[in-house]
């Protein structure tokens, strides 16, 4: 058993225990699950802004001539469209079409890219992209040990990276760019994973306090709070975005996860490419599938899913969602035909609760 003495912990670790943060286990890592509460936490991103500590995940830079090829090989989007200073959300899949990970990829320059991966699956994939780089003309360094990584998310994300960076403000939304940041490298870019605008502050280690304590400075006026694990995944959720490990693995493909538009089959040859050939051919047997209780309680991960007196699959992830005000998650059900309005139950504590079948994601920002 991880003991919270062995955990690693983030440049952070420090910062967070002072504002109070409650701390727990996370893939290995001790973080803040919440400061205040994880719904006024999710609630002030929806409406302000929030700031997190993602310094856990896993920042993996490829460069050379062959960089491109490389990263098109273990890559199921298309990384040629990428421009400088641009991203794109991907998967990165195993020979039977399985996730490896989720990424989100960023041409820096031409030649140099940068590939954020998950803190859960971070040692294994640089060492399955250094696998695939043989033969190719291609340095692939891990430097996430070195740097932290800072997550500004929410409407009002603009006006608060004004403190560290008025040309970041410009950045497209998958838009990245370096920039000396109190005297250092640094990079900056613009994707988020809750549902809004927002930001991500990636630079070295050392000075990933001062980053947070600036942006925070900022914030104040603007109603940011710092938060936790806990609204992350409730705000994720609510947005349609998947947690790898829960969501998606190397046992589910991006076609059953509802990720199709991640699969570009005409890029060219790609780890996976047959298996998922074959599969969009044959239809899939199973759907990542998003439902809403329609009665009160909170649905958890691993709760059965019935259908006309059937089981047909389980929640992969559940919780209360803030916005909706009704409990929500997300399934493979073996019935992956089921349009939004099929009435279902969900076992809660060995009662059915009524839910339905829903269109995702539950919450789109205007």
């Amino acid at each position: 058993m991880t003991t919270i003495e062995s955990l690693q912990r983030t440049s952070l670790h420090a910062l967070h225990t002072e504002l109070g943060g409650r701390m727990v286990s996370f893939h290995g890592w001790e973080l803040p699950v919440q400061f205040s509460s994880i719904i006024t936490e999710h609630r002030a991103v929806r409406s302000a802004a929030g700031l997190f500590d993602v310094s856990h995940m896993g920042q993996v830079f490829v460069e050379g001539p062959g960089a491109l090829a490389l990263l098109q090989r273990v890559n199921s989007n298309d990384i040629s469209r990428l421009q400088d200073g641009r991203g794109l959300y991907s998967h990165m899949l195993n020979e039977n079409g399985g996730v490896v990970d989720d990424v989100i990829v960023s041409r820096l320059a031409e030649n140099r890219y940068l590939v954020v991966v998950n803190a859960a699956t971070r040692e294994g994939d640089a060492a399955w992209i250094r696998r695939a780089a043989e033969g190719f003309d291609v340095a692939v360094e891990d430097r996430s040990e070195a740097l932290g990584m800072i997550a500004l998310q929410g409407p009002l994300s603009e006006k608060i990276m004004e403190a560290l960076s008025t040309d970041a403000v410009a950045l497209p939304r998958f838009g990245a760019m370096k920039l000396e940041l109190f005297g250092r490298s640094a990079w900056i870019t613009r994707t988020g994973y809750t549902g809004e605008d927002g930001f991500e502050v990636i630079c070295a280690r050392e000075l990933a306090t001062r980053a947070w304590q600036t942006l925070q400075a900022r914030g104040a006026s603007f109603g940011l709070l710092p938060c936790g694990l806990g609204a992350r995944d409730t705000l994720r959720l609510e947005a349609g975005y998947l947690l790898y490990g829960s969501d998606i693995d190397g046992e589910h493909t991006p076609y059953e996860a509802g990720y199709g538009w991640v699969v570009k089959l005409k890029k060219g040859e790609f780890i996976g490419k047959a298996a998922l050939e074959k599969q969009k051919t044959e239809g899939i047997r199973r759907r990542l599938t998003p439902l809403k209780l329609l009665e009160r309680g909170v649905p958890r991960s691993g709760s059965e899913v019935v259908f006309e007196g059937e089981k047909i699959g389980t929640l992969a992830s559940a919780t209360f969602s803030p916005t909706l005000q009704a409990g929500i998650g997300v399934g493979y059900l073996n019935r992956p035909e089921l349009p939004a309005g099929t009435p279902l139950s969900v076992t809660l504590h060995g009662r059915a609760v009524a839910a339905e079948v829903v269109e995702g994601p539950f919450y789109k920002r205007t």
